[in-house]
């Protein structure tokens, strides 16, 4: 499983740890990834993700996972949550037509 946020793309970066003495060594900065449950009310189901803390307080600064993804770049999203994006497109279309 990568390390990588399932909404924002999100992913290791690589830096220098850098001692007193200027030394640098290679090190890696991890993202906090929290496994989550999120519902979607248009679906009425929960959705399990890999997700970021910065992720998780745009989700809810957002009103929830629809909105979240409705206004979402696929280009960012995992497969997993593109397939959610596009259910929950069609749920819209079914309601307006």
């Amino acid at each position: 499983m990568s390390r990588r946020c399932e909404l924002t793309g999100k992913s290791v970066q690589s830096g220098n740890n850098v001692s007193h003495a200027h030394n640098k060594t290679r090190r890696r900065f991890l993202p906090n990834l929290c496994n989550v449950s999120l519902l979607s009310e248009s679906l009425g189901r929960n959705f399990r993700l890999r997700v970021s803390a910065h992720a998780l307080r745009s989700v809810e600064h957002r009103g929830g996972l629809d909105a979240y993804l409705v206004k979402a770049r696929k280009a960012e999203l995992s497969i997993k949550a593109r397939r959610i994006k596009t259910e929950i497109e069609k749920k819209a279309e079914a309601v307006t037509a």
